[in-house]
């Protein structure tokens, strides 16, 4: 300790905002260079390793075989591909002196299927799986969490070439296999669940998700045990009504009732119903969002709701795919007089509208498209708004009364709605993605022309699968996971040492039986860390021992006149008082029980 390059803090950064965060830069492990951007010191550099050498054991075993390319990448691929455009403001562009286009890569399915296509001409050559641990680069618009989110991070990522569906399907039963090795033997908790393929493209896609109240991603769980992102959650079709017996729709002035709960007030007092009140989910709520485009066009579109929901902007742009959705602002909202805040209904836009294209002073505009909620019945009569301020409708027939442009996920998914599967409500729980594998097809093979003659001799497009997992982010997942109070507690198969020896008092007896005791453990081949800081307090070391979070800690103090040393296990707070003689022994056997 007095020779590493190591400041513990004893305060927690000013923009840190989770505990693997906290903890990382107050222990010495990472430091902050810029937004998302980190240096990996010594010791977070050997647990860093350590997570690294796992993913590759279980690749290799896998049979995967590693390669790396490089980060600074051409534009053409790419643009074949559309993800230049498709990444938008995420993807980290240059030039060269040349004014030719470049970019750090945030992913590299393009450039793994050009060297594929490069070396590979046969079906004899497939199958392969081909893999890389690499620095990724995209330009977060808010990184937070430390290495949880940042801008610079490191990925393993795999891709797996076959002749046909049926190899694809081998192929990515073994990664998802590798996969569960990997985080079992990291002792990371983990749910599988299904998710959307988004800008990857492809089919199946799931994610591997590490549960934790700071997760940025929902999911949900059946009690049958099926897990999926909210994104993926996917609402049943409500069946078609009956409404030959619903009464014309009618306009009724509804003063001061421009929210959901004032409209249901406001009915319950003017039209209230014989045996039930009138709620939140009687109403259709229409919310006006604008889907950003790659080349920075804005579409303006109306989704609806039943009132008692909201809209969640990731489900829908899950469900467009690339584009980012966000809610409409003022400007946008200017475009369209005929839709008024808080009174918007459904007879002006869609394919009841007009589908004006441009406004009355002649700048041309976008169409609005409305969109509903599956749960929005085809004869379902609804209280929404009448597109006047102070003014709703009232027995509004979806189907008779108006018509929309097709149907989104784009509502919130809710606690104790029912799954998918039929097995039950669902729970709602938080994680964060650590790894990521998909089916990409043929998509990527297909615009970049890689074919390979098949048994027959005829040329056959290959197919493709995509397997991530973000090796810096599971170091940070692990630092969630295993910390108290006082700092972190490695799990040893990470951990930056095996034992941390902590000398807590003065002389040269004590230092002498540390010296004996780090040899007599190096030379069995455990690594050490040896607090061996001449002027530094008891206090703090054990402060620092306690942050660092290495395993087991032997101290040797003052006990030491009467042959005793302390062995302490960092998990569990234990502290065993062995003889000094015994103390290789002892330890060694705790080690070996864990």
């Amino acid at each position: 300790m007095s020779q590493l390059f190591v400041r513990t803090l004893r305060e927690d950064p000013a923009d840190a905002e989770v505990a693997s965060h906290k903890l990382l830069v107050r222990g010495g492990y990472i430091r902050r260079n810029a937004p998302g951007i980190y240096t990996w010191l010594p010791l977070g550099l050997k647990v860093y390793r350590k997570v690294e050498a796992i993913v590759r054991e279980e690749m290799d075993k896998a049979g995967a075989q590693e390669m790396l390319l490089p980060a600074l990448l051409p534009r053409e691929p790419y643009e074949v591909t559309n993800r230049w455009e498709e990444y938008g403001p995420t993807l980290f562009t240059l030039k060269d002196r040349k004014d030719a286009d470049y970019l750090l890569g945030p992913t590299h399915e393009e450039m793994f299927t050009l060297a594929v296509k490069d070396m590979f001409s046969s079906y004899k050559d497939l199958p392969v799986t081909l893999y890389q641990i690499q620095t990724k680069y995209r330009d977060e618009a808010r990184p937070r969490a430390g290495l949880l989110r940042s801008r610079a991070f490191v990925m393993k990522d795999a891709y797996s070439f076959d002749i046909d569906d049926a190899g694809l399907e081998t192929s990515y039963a073994v990664m998802r296999q590798a996969y569960q090795n990997i985080f079992d033997r990291l002792g990371l908790p983990y749910v599988i669940c299904s998710a959307m393929s988004g800008a990857m493209g492809g089919s199946r896609s799931e994610e591997f998700l590490y549960p934790t109240e700071i997760g940025e991603d929902t999911f949900v769980r059946a009690p049958s045990g099926y897990a999926a992102n909210v994104e993926a959650v996917v609402t049943p079709q409500a069946p078609e009504q009956d409404f030959s017996s619903i009464p014309e729709s009618e306009i009724v002035e509804t003063p001061d009732a421009p929210t959901i709960d004032t409209l249901v007030d406001v009915f319950n007092e003017l039209r209230p119903r014989e045996n039930d009140s009138w709620q939140a989910n009687d109403t259709l709520k229409n919310v006006v969002l604008v889907a950003v485009h790659p080349d920075s066009t804005r579409e303006v579109f109306v989704v609806g709701v039943p009132g008692g929901r909201d809209v969640d902007v990731k489900r829908v742009e899950a469900a467009l795919g690339s584009v980012e959705v966000e809610m409409a602002t003022e400007e946008d909202l200017a475009q369209y007089p005929e839709l008024v805040p808080g009174y918007i209904g459904p007879m002006v836009i869609g394919p009841q509208s007009s589908r004006r294209s441009a406004t009355e002073d002649g700048e041309e505009r976008l169409p609005l498209r409305y969109f509903l909620d599956p749960r929005v019945a085809r004869g379902s009569a609804w209280i929404t708004g009448a597109n006047k301020k102070n003014y709703h409708v009232y027995n509004l027939v979806y189907g008779r009364d108006f018509e929309a442009d097709g149907f989104i996920e784009a509502a919130t998914v809710c606690e104790g709605d029912m799954a998918e599967d039929g097995s039950g409500p669902l729970s709602l729980e938080r994680g964060i993605e650590i790894g990521h594998i998909f089916q990409l097809g043929r998509k990527y093979a297909n615009a970049l022309d890689l074919k390979v003659l098949d048994q027959n001799g005829k040329t056959q497009v290959v197919t493709m699968g995509s397997y991530g997992i973000g090796v810096s982010r599971v170091m940070a997942a692990l630092a969630q996971q295993y910390h108290d109070e006082r700092g972190l507690m490695w799990p040893r198969i990470v951990a930056p040492a095996d034992v941390h020896v902590v000398v807590a008092g003065k002389g040269d007896e004590l230092y002498g039986a540390a010296d004996t005791l780090c040899a007599s453990l190096e030379g069995a081949g455990y690594d050490v860390l040896y607090d061996d800081r001449l002027k530094v307090s008891p206090g703090v070391k054990f402060a620092d021992y306690e942050l660092l979070g290495v395993p087991y800690a032997v101290v040797i103090g003052r006990g030491l006149k009467d042959g005793k040393v302390e062995i302490r296990v960092r998990a569990t707070g234990e502290q065993h008082e062995v003889k000094v003689e015994n103390a290789f022994d002892e330890l060694v056997s705790f080690m070996k029980e864990a």
